[in-house]
C-alpha cells in the first residue's frame, strides 16, 4: 500500500508506483508521531467557533425594551415646560401611529393660536424598535431629516444625563430645535418649529412669531422629554 505522509517528511507519491507498492516505513525514522493534537485542535476550534457564534448571536438579539407606545401619546406628552416657554398651546392632536413586528410608533402635535402673530408647532414622536438596536444609526437622524431639504446636514451636540444618548440640534436659520433621545430600543424626538404668519392685503408682510431664548427653549425640551420617557417607562 502507499504509506501515509510523515509529519516531517515528504509524500511518498514521488517514487515510482511499482516501488511504492507493498513497502514499509523504514525503521530508521522511528515510530510515527501521535495524532493527539488533532482532537485537541478540533475541540479548540469548536470552542472558538461557538464563542464567536454566541457573541454574534448577542448582536442579533433585539434591543432592551424599557418603554411602551400608547395609542394617544398626547396623554403622556403634555409638555408643560415648552408650553410655558412658548406661551401655551391652542391645540393638541395625536398624529397617526403604527404597530409592526419590527417597530411601534406614535406621535403628538401641539400648536399655537393661529390668530397670534406667527406661530409654532411642537411635535413629539416615539419609536419603539423591537428587532434591531437603533444605536448604530441614531446619529444619522430620521429619514425626514436626511431628505427633506436634500442636504442631511443637521448638526448635533450631546446632551448628557438623558437616556443612553441624547442629541440636540445646533441653531439653524429657523431658530427651532430638535432633541433626539435613545434609550434601549426606544427613540424619542421632540421638535419645535416656528413659522411666520402673512398679513392680509397686497402689501402683506410676514409677521414673525415670538421666539424665546434658545437656551430656555432647549432646557424646556429636555425637561419635557424626560417627563415623556418616565411616563412611557414599563
Amino acid at each position: 500500500m502507499i504509506t501515509e505522509p510523515e509529519l516531517d517528511g515528504a509524500w511518498e507519491s514521488g517514487r515510482p508506483a511499482e516501488i511504492a507498492q507493498d513497502t514499509v516505513v523504514r525503521e530508521a525514522r522511528g515510530p510515527r508521531r501521535p495524532w493527539w493534537w488533532v482532537p485537541v485542535a478540533v475541540v479548540a476550534t469548536s470552542a472558538l467557533w461557538a464563542g464567536g457564534l454566541y457573541a454574534y448571536g448577542d448582536r442579533l438579539n433585539g434591543p432592551e425594551i424599557r418603554h411602551r407606545v400608547t395609542e394617544n401619546v398626547c396623554d403622556q406628552f403634555k409638555a408643560p415646560a415648552l408650553a410655558g416657554a412658548l406661551g401655551g398651546f391652542a391645540n393638541s392632536d395625536p398624529r397617526k401611529g403604527g404597530r409592526h413586528p419590527a417597530m411601534d410608533w406614535a406621535s403628538c402635535n401641539h400648536d399655537s393660536d393661529r390668530s397670534a402673530p406667527g406661530g409654532f408647532f411642537v411635535v413629539a414622536v416615539v419609536e419603539l424598535h423591537k428587532k434591531t438596536d437603533p444605536a448604530p444609526e441614531f446619529e444619522l437622524g430620521s429619514r425626514y431629516d436626511r431628505t427633506i431639504d436634500g442636504t442631511g446636514a443637521e448638526q448635533w451636540e450631546a446632551v448628557p444625563g438623558l437616556g443612553e444618548q441624547a442629541l440636540l440640534s445646533t441653531p439653524g436659520e429657523d431658530e427651532g430645535l430638535q432633541l433626539r433621545v435613545r434609550d434601549g430600543g426606544a427613540v424619542f424626538l421632540v421638535e419645535v418649529m416656528f413659522f411666520d404668519q402673512l398679513e392680509d392685503g397686497p402689501d402683506a408682510q410676514a409677521r414673525p412669531s415670538v421666539r424665546p431664548d434658545r437656551d430656555v427653549l432647549a432646557a424646556a425640551a429636555v425637561e419635557d422629554a424626560r417627563a415623556l420617557m418616565a411616563a412611557l417607562r414599563k
